[in-house]
Formats: structure tokens, C-alpha cells, sequence
């Protein structure tokens, strides 16, 4: 089972939140092909309760902003535990990472504010971690969230 991540998690102090069940699309949350995980975007939620809704500059601070990438980004990390049968050790490398966040006219922190979920990355992997990454930000998101990250991952074999 997955030790080493899992022992970083721990000394960390990061608690992964539970799976969240995809209930707007019809898509599958993660897939397994030839070597990949790939798990669909996730939002800033903790066990089923949305943490951060509003634009970044306008009902969000930069600050909230970073929070509810690393809070999506956790939920990626449940999500690929899911997928992983708890193993989370299987992932060799994070390869991308793609970060939307809401934002108001004007606000142009958008790289900083998916830091949140990078830096995640990193820490929780280290070296392994560094990925490469898009941030966008747009007008509007589901249930009018203020971040959703995404994530490509090579396993090991």
C-alpha cells in the first residue's frame, strides 16, 4: 500500500478529504490508460461541502483564491487514491496540472492563485511533483466555485 506518500501526508499534517461522486456531467472522474492517470477537475470542496464560491477580486481574496486550489487540488489527490486502490506510491511523476479560477475584470493573479495546488504538488512529491501547468481564468464555473484543478499523472509500472 502507499507508504511513502502517505508517511508525507502524515508528517505534513494533510488530511485528504473523501472522494467526491460526479453528479453534473456524464464523464468519468478518473481514467487509467497506458500508463497515465488522468483525474478530472475538482473543486474546492471537503467532503461534500464547497469551501470557496465567488470571483477571485471581487467575493475572494488571492489568499482565498491559493486555498481553494490547494483544496482542489487534495481533492485530486483523493480522487487518484480512488482510482489507485489506496496507492497512491503508483504515481511515478505528476505531469500536468490545469487550474481555473474565477475571477473579476481586472484580476490578474491567476498563476499565483493555482500556486496553491502546485506547491501541493511538490510538497507531496517532491522533485517528482514539478509538473508543467496552464492557468486560466474565466467568467464562471460550477456551482460558482472560485478554483477547479485538474491533473495528469504517469504511473509506475
Amino acid at each position: 500500500m502507499s507508504e511513502m506518500v502517505d508517511k508525507r501526508l502524515a508528517r505534513l499534517g494533510i488530511e485528504l478529504p473523501e472522494p467526491a461522486v460526479t453528479k453534473a456531467a456524464n464523464i468519468e472522474t478518473v481514467l487509467i490508460h497506458r500508463g497515465s492517470l488522468r483525474v478530472s477537475g475538482q473543486l474546492p470542496v471537503w467532503n461534500g461541502e464547497i469551501r470557496f464560491q465567488g470571483k477571485a477580486g471581487a467575493e475572494r481574496t488571492l489568499e482565498e483564491a491559493t486555498a481553494a486550489a490547494r483544496l482542489s487540488a487534495l481533492n485530486v489527490l483523493a480522487q487518484a487514491r480512488y482510482a489507485l486502490d489506496g496507492d497512491l506510491d503508483r504515481i511515478e511523476r505528476v505531469l500536468n496540472l490545469r487550474g481555473f479560477v474565477a475571477v473579476a475584470e481586472g484580476f490578474t493573479q491567476v498563476a499565483q492563485a493555482v500556486n496553491g495546488a502546485s506547491n501541493l504538488m511538490i510538497d507531496v512529491f517532491d522533485d517528482a511533483g514539478r509538473h508543467t501547468r496552464t492557468a486560466v481564468g474565466v467568467s464562471a464555473m460550477p456551482h460558482d466555485v472560485t478554483v477547479e484543478i485538474e491533473c495528469l499523472f504517469a504511473l509506475r509500472e
